[in-house]
C-alpha cells in the first residue's frame, strides 16, 4: 500500500506525460506519421491508422490516470504502451538506425539507450500509480505536498529532456527544436 498522495502525484505526472505525447500527435498527425513510417515496423498502409490509434490510447491512458477507478488499469496500459515503443526503439537500434525521429514529442529526439532508460524511470512510476492506496484523511499540507512534488518532477522532467536529447542528434533529424 501506498501513502494516497504518493499515488496522486505519481497518477498525474503520468498522465502529464501521455497528456503531452498525445497533443504532439493530434496537432501533427503527419509528422508522427512520417515518424512511425520511419521505424520501418508496420507496412505503409496501416501507418496513418496506427498513428492515430497510438494518439487515442495515449489520450484515454491520461484520462483514466486521473480517475481513482480507472487509475489502476490505464496504469498497466501505459507500462504495456511504453514496452510496445521500446520494443520499436530497441529493434531499430539493433538494425543501426539511429539517426530517426521516435516519434514522442514535439521535438525530435533521435533513437537511444537514453530513450530506453527514460522509458524505464516512466514504466517504474507505474508500480506506485497502481498500487492500493492507504485509507486515511487529507490535510491541506498533502496538498501542497503533491503540488510541490509535481512541480519538482516537471523540472527535472524537462531538465533532462534537454540534457539528453537537446543535443547535436536533434539537428539531425531535419526538424527545428
Amino acid at each position: 500500500m501506498v501513502d494516497p498522495v504518493v499515488a496522486w502525484v505519481a497518477r498525474l505526472a503520468l498522465a502529464g506525460v501521455f497528456a503531452r505525447a498525445a497533443l504532439h500527435k493530434w496537432r501533427e498527425p503527419d509528422v508522427f506519421a512520417a515518424a512511425l513510417a520511419a521505424h520501418r515496423l508496420v507496412p505503409a498502409p496501416l501507418v496513418r491508422a496506427l498513428a492515430t490509434a497510438l494518439a487515442a490510447t495515449e489520450t484515454a491512458i491520461a484520462a483514466g490516470l486521473c480517475t481513482p477507478g480507472t487509475a489502476p488499469a490505464a496504469g498497466w496500459a501505459a507500462a504495456a504502451l511504453l514496452g510496445l515503443y521500446s520494443g520499436a526503439v530497441a529493434i531499430n537500434l539493433a538494425r543501426g538506425r539511429r539517426d530517426i525521429d521516435c516519434g514522442c514529442s514535439a521535438r525530435p529526439q533521435p533513437l537511444s539507450l537514453g530513450l530506453l532508460a527514460r522509458n524505464a524511470a516512466l514504466a517504474a512510476a507505474v508500480l506506485p500509480a497502481t498500487a492500493p492506496v492507504q485509507g486515511r484523511d487529507l490535510f491541506w499540507v498533502d496538498g501542497l505536498s503533491g503540488v510541490a512534488c509535481l512541480g519538482a518532477l516537471g523540472f527535472l522532467w524537462l531538465a533532462a529532456q534537454s540534457l539528453a536529447f537537446g543535443g547535436p542528434g536533434s539537428a539531425r533529424l531535419g526538424r527545428s527544436a
